[in-house]
């Protein structure tokens, strides 16, 4: 995702009063629903990260993690307050007013597609980690990722990225869906064909190692004579 990208993805965003529903709906992939009937979807795959808009899709399993519980809990009937990318990062930021809570709180969901560490994550108003969809340790990085941790910014990067004209983004987020959609089609096919190729290869390995007809003809009349 570039930076331009998740700017104009965030104006568009934030016109929307609140969260009708928010869940996965893939490994890596988020679901929200805004004001009822419009769907994003956030895919955190590392290395090839997108959004996209669709129509909304009943998930393919239930996810039933502790990120997941508090995604719809917290997000499901909430209210939003804003959107932003911060520091000019490849992150998308929500501030978001639950609805089940008892007082005015503000939470957020932090969405991060910076390469190979995307990730999403809740975050109360202190910056401390609610709960995320992956957990980083520190052994693994000085920014740890892990529930009642305090959340550290990450590193300001410098970036120096061509800006396009992206037009009307939802007409460009719904073509990066159809993209998607044809890519994948083509991944299937070229999947099928591989598996026919290699029964294909299979079924004459067999058909090589069959005795030769007219030696099997010779064999018959023979064994037919001693008879």
């Amino acid at each position: 995702m570039k930076v331009y990208e998740l700017k104009a993805i965030a104006k568009c965003i934030e016109d929307f009063t609140f969260i009708s529903r928010a869940r996965r709906v893939e490994n890596n992939t988020i679901e929200m629903t805004f004001d009822k009937h419009e769907s994003y979807f956030f895919n955190l795959t590392r290395g090839v990260s997108s959004v996209y808009k669709a129509p909304s899709q009943r998930p393919l399993k239930g996810y039933n993690a502790p990120f997941d519980t508090l995604l719809h809990a917290l997000l499901s009937g909430s209210k939003l307050l804003g959107v932003d990318v911060p520091h000019d990062d490849r992150i998308l930021r929500f501030r978001i007013a639950p609805k089940s809570s008892y007082k005015d709180k503000v939470i957020y969901l932090q969405l991060e597609f910076t390469g190979k560490n995307t990730n999403a994550i809740l975050i109360d108003d202190n910056e401390v980690t609610i709960e995320a969809l992956r957990h980083i340790d520190a052994e693994s990085s000085f920014r740890v990722v892990r529930p009642a941790m305090e959340l550290l910014a990450i590193p300001a990067f410098e970036r120096h990225e061509e800006v396009k004209d992206i037009g009307d983004i939802r007409e460009y987020l719904e073509a990066k869906f159809t993209q998607m959609q044809e890519t994948k089609l083509r991944e299937i096919k070229k999947q099928k064909c591989s598996s026919v190729a290699k029964k294909i290869k299979k079924f004459a390995q067999l058909l090589d190692k069959l005795p030769d007809k007219e030696k099997i003809g010779d064999s018959s009349e023979a064994v037919s004579r001693c008879w």
